[in-house]
């Protein structure tokens, strides 16, 4: 980029002068001070001039290197925006109207509330300037504007305001060029400070420097002086032969810095329809080449025998699933999980590998086969048996056991060993999902120490007393803690694990950064707020939403003026399943005059039934539905219809358009993904959500009605004012949560996971080029002095 260049040549520059200063000072010392001076003082002196010199010279590239960061932030800030709306942009740059150069204007209204963009407006082939945004400077011509076939930046100065414009060609320049306008009077300043802090801690530090350098001099007395001077006299020369010196770095720091971004990105700060199509780009363009492996307990796609002997392709019904399904797609690479369908070691090849999906393969499906033993102590055992109960606080006693953790710590060992044999480079990204594999993290970093491994944890952290629970506890956050990123549902998640590492393990927590760090390495903590793809594919098809209530209406024996409210989950004793029964038979208590024209839906699927707890709250939902609909119901009509089955998408959705409100009622969830899928399935915007405090979804969703799921007259006070609650209402709460549901949609999570990778991963780039640099001075002192 031509803006690092000139950056760079500053530094450059700066770091020629404060050689030759050093230089100078050096000579002024030999002929006058010299013979003048005992011998350790002259060494001190001496010892003083050069540290100075090299932390002057330091300062002098970190103030350049801070302002080239800040540039190059808001010149990625210009690209997003593009990115984002250059479609909309060539379709209206075609219309010579005025309708649509007022759209246009509108438009980069909307683009330039990013607070480091001043104005936006399009360059005409002819050079006139068209829809500009009314904070475009009125001196800015398109005349004085460098534009190409490529995007062009050039910083300009104008009524003492310091710019830089960036030119974006539109169908190759035919159209014209968007010109993009930055204020960076910040970055200015911002290098300025960073100038003064370490010019301050050149004062100290050169006191400390000279010491050192001086006890040096005196211990080598014999050779300094020689190889000093030598040495000096090749830098000003340029005669330098060392690997990884001065004369050999430049080029690869400067390319590393152009792309590095001194402020994290938040892709908040944009505004970019997210789309699998937009991840694609983005990923692309920020981790050029990388290898992606996932990690997860369940497969994306499951192969099972069919009667007459086919085999069927399963898509399991899974949030996990289609959170992390359109980033392996985007960037290719493979997916590591445990084959659980009984076909399939029938559909992979001898590596155990197969290319999915079926229907237009773009990355590998790696599958891991456990015994039986295997899947009931990892899986069953301690994943579901211990740590999901811990971590949900939901009131069933966690069970912990000596052959279970021997399982879970044997199958994270197998996925490791797959993680390390599939990679086919020395630092991959590794995807790890769930809690299924704490201990993986630090297995993959001891034996790929340079992978970026971000960990994803989908259910919620408890706080640090109740975690203190698990015997196991040091082991699962030294595991976790071998992670580059750490990824949670809620800052409140966030908090309470670092609350668990400070009381369990000796570590180094920066809350300002929000890291933790354990045994030298450190790993990011982050909230990443999971949702649905948008559009929902299950959308696709679905009739008109009268149509749905009367096919809903139809299969359960409804008359046609009652009213429907759904919940929609696994039978998980996590999921308030049996709180809100009591609430329904709560709200017909206190509002009779609901008794027959209302009906509560609940479709539940089985699951690990193979836990006591799990069928334990199957029958117990069972009675308690038989007891309400015995209380209150009629030959006609039943007040709550239990429909245990797994449910289709497709079906799912049906019932979400039926409803008059649907209740989320988590005792305690990391997000819970069913009240954004009710929310993405009203396109009529009608409807209301009942949704549980505890659930992470309550902190994005504020527009439901938060109830206390644990106060069954709460919930059915809720249900009360949604089946009365005014249409118009309704359409305003709806409005607001499905345009956040929208704009923060699946692919916007996987986007600053990756995102943020990529910006760690050059930040480590370029430390390490930065530690080459300062290394290579003493190692050709210590060659040349033998």
């Amino acid at each position: 980029m031509t803006l690092s260049n000139n950056g760079w040549n500053a530094a450059k520059s700066s770091a020629q002068l404060a050689v030759t200063s050093l230089w100078r000072g050096l000579a002024f010392v030999r002929d006058q001070v010299l013979a003048r001076v005992p011998r350790p003082a002259v060494f001190i002196a001496l010892g003083a001039i050069a540290g100075a010199g090299v932390l002057l010279t330091v300062s002098s590239l970190v103030g350049v290197a801070v302002e080239t960061w800040s540039r190059g932030d808001v010149q990625l800030r210009a690209r997003i925006v593009l990115l984002s709306a250059k479609g909309q942009i060539e379709e209206l740059a075609r219309d010579p109207s005025p309708e649509a150069a007022a759209e246009l204007q509108a438009l980069f209204a909307r683009l330039i509330t990013d607070e480091r963009l001043q104005a936006v407006g399009i360059c005409e082939p002819d050079g006139r300037m068209r829809a500009p945004t009314s904070t475009m400077p009125s001196r800015l011509l398109c005349a004085s504007i460098r534009r190409g076939k490529a995007e062009t930046t050039m910083p300009i100065r104008i009524d003492s305001q310091d710019l830089l414009v960036s030119a974006f060609p539109l169908a190759d320049g035919v159209l014209g060029h968007v010109v993009i306008v930055h204020d960076l009077t910040y970055a200015k300043a911002r290098s300025d400070k960073a100038r003064v802090y370490i010019l301050v801690a050149t004062v100290v530090a050169a006191l400390l420097v000279s010491g050192a350098v001086a006890v040096a001099m005196l211990v080598l007395v014999r050779n300094w002086r020689t190889a000093l001077r030598t040495t000096l006299e090749d830098l000003r020369a340029g005669r330098v032969d060392a690997p990884h010196t001065e004369a050999a770095l430049p080029a690869e720091l400067r390319e590393a810095l152009d792309q590095y971004d001194l402020v994290r990105r938040t892709i908040d700060g944009v505004h970019i329809d997210w789309t699998p199509e937009t991840l694609q780009r983005a990923l692309g363009a920020e981790l050029p080449g990388a290898e992606v492996l996932v990690v997860s307990n369940r497969e994306p796609y499951i192969h099972n025998h069919i009667e007459g002997g086919g085999i069927n392709v399963q898509i399991p019904a899974s949030g996990l699933v289609s959170a992390i399904e359109p980033v392996i797609r985007a960037c290719g690479g493979t997916w590591i999980a445990h084959g659980s369908g009984s076909a399939d070691r029938d559909t992979v090849d001898a590596a155990d590998r197969i290319a999915v999906p079926p229907d237009a393969p773009s990355y590998a499906l790696r599958r891991i086969w456990l015994t039986e033993e295997q899947q009931d102590g990892y899986y069953y055992g301690f994943s579901n048996e211990g740590m999901w109960p811990l971590c949900h606080i939901a009131f069933v006693r966690p069970a912990f056991r000596e052959s279970d953790w021997r399982y879970y710590r044997e199958v994270n060992e197998m996925f490791a060993d797959a993680v390390v044999r599939e990679a086919k480079t020395r630092d991959p990204i590794v995807l790890v999902q769930d809690y299924h594999f704490a201990l993986l993290p630090r297995m993959v970093r001891k034996r790929l120490p340079k992978a970026t491994i971000v960990t994803f944890w989908h259910i919620p952290w408890p706080n640090a007393e109740t975690f203190g629970i698990c015997p196991w506890k040091e082991e699962i956050i030294d595991g976790l803690l071998g992670s580059s990123i750490l990824g949670f549902h809620t800052d409140f998640h966030c908090n309470n694990f670092f609350e668990t590492v400070d009381r369990f393990v000796e570590s180094r927590i920066d809350r300002e950064r929000r890291s933790a760090t354990l045994g030298g390495h450190e790993t990011l903590v982050r909230p990443y707020p999971i949702s649905i793809e948008w559009p929902p594919s299950a959308l696709a098809g679905q009739k008109p939403v009268p149509a749905c209530g009367a096919a809903v209406r139809s299969r359960f024996g409804l008359g046609e003026g009652v009213r429907i409210g759904v919940g929609i989950e696994r039978f998980d004793y996590t999921k308030g399943i049996v709180d809100r029964m009591h609430a329904v038979d709560a709200l017909l208590q206190n509002h009779p005059e609901w008794l027959g024209r209302f009906t509560f839906i609940q479709a539940a699927a089985p699951t690990r039934s193979k836990i006591a707890s799990y069928r334990a709250l199957q029958d117990e939902a069972v009675a308690l539905a038989d007891e309400i609909n015995a209380r209150h119901g009629t030959p006609d009509w039943r007040p709550i219809v239990l429909s245990i089955r797994h449910h289709d998408p497709a079906e799912v959705f049906e019932l979400f358009r039926a409803a008059d409100f649907c209740v989320v009622s988590s005792l305690h969830d990391g997000m819970n993904l069913v009240a954004k899928e009710f929310v993405a399935a009203r396109d009529d915007e009608r409807g209301v959500l009942v949704l549980s405090t505890f659930a992470g979804a309550s902190r994005e969703l504020v527009e439901g009605l938060i109830v206390n799921p644990y106060y069954a007259y709460d919930m059915a006070d809720a249900m009360n004012r949604a089946l009365t609650m005014p249409v118009a209402e309704q359409e305003a709460r709806m409005r607001q949560m499905r345009a956040l549901v929208r704009t923060r949609n699946v692919y916007r999570w996987a986007g600053q996971m990756l995102l943020d990778a990529a910006q760690l991963r050059r930040r480590e780039a370029i430390e390490t080029l930065a530690a080459g640099n300062l290394a290579a001075l003493p190692r050709l002192l210590r060659r040349r002095m033998g």
